[in-house]
């Protein structure tokens, strides 16, 4: 019912993208956490996978045992699709024999330079989907973000998951989107979801813009791991908003 697209970029930091024809897909399907990784579970979907997959990357379990060790435990997993990406190495994936076609899945990597604090060994992405078009929307979105390095996070992932959509998507037509990163802080930095909507990967570009005109350089000023007080001068919070968009910033 899902294809998305995990990565983690050179500086360490997670994204999810992932679109369906299926009401709030993103809402259960997606799991991220800082320094661990990231874990979509699809299809007839498992949610319990996330938190469990999580946990057992943050305790040092290699993704492909992590997959293993979560579906042999499932009796519905040959209905189960799962893909994961820790925070150093490559992903691991399931696609469960009664998925529905067009499904399957796609790993790859690359060298990445992120600073030394957050770098895991690289860059790395996963693509996984079922009930597709067929295998050129998991090639499409992939291509598009690979070929996408240099540019922001979140315009590489909106890229490729338009990519996937011009290819084909899911073959049942469109419904919701969904667009997540998390970097360096407990709480993702972005979280957009669209629910509902005839054009929703378009909808979901529209609020990403959105986000930048106050939000993301807003929340960069809020309390965090690094300060845990952040600014709290509504003069200085209006500069830094001004000094973010002087700079054309869009890190995110």
């Amino acid at each position: 019912m899902t294809w998305s697209i995990l990565v983690r970029d050179g500086h360490g930091r997670f994204g999810v993208a992932i679109a369906s024809r299926f009401f709030a897909v993103g809402a259960l399907c997606v799991h991220t956490r800082r320094g661990v990784g990231a874990v979509a579970t699809q299809a007839l979907m498992n949610p319990l996978y996330g938190p469990a997959g999580l946990a057992a990357l943050a305790r040092g379990q290699a993704p492909a045992d992590v997959v293993a060790a979560l579906t042999n435990a499932d009796a519905g997993r040959d209905h189960r699709q799962l893909h994961m990406l820790p925070a150093s190495g490559a992903a691991a994936a399931h696609t469960g024999s009664a998925c529905i076609d067009w499904c399957g899945h796609r790993q790859g990597t690359a060298p990445g330079n992120g600073p030394a604090h957050m770098a895991g060994d690289g860059e790395a992405f996963s693509v996984a989907g079922n009930m597709l078009a067929g295998p050129q929307v998991l090639d499409a979105t992939a291509d598009a973000w690979l070929a996408s390095t240099g540019q922001p996070l979140a315009d590489r992932l909106l890229a490729a998951l338009a990519a996937g959509e011009a290819a084909g998507g899911d073959k049942r037509g469109k419904q919701a989107a969904a667009l997540r990163i998390h970097a360096d802080e407990d709480h993702p930095a972005l979280d957009l979801r669209v629910d509902d909507h005839a054009d929703p990967i378009t909808e979901l570009h529209r609020l990403h813009q959105v986000s930048l005109q106050r939000f993301q350089p807003f929340t960069a000023c809020l309390a965090g791991r690094h300060d845990p007080v952040g600014l709290t001068d509504r003069a200085a919070i209006e500069a830094c908003i001004q000094a973010f968009h002087a700079a054309g910033k869009r890190t995110r």
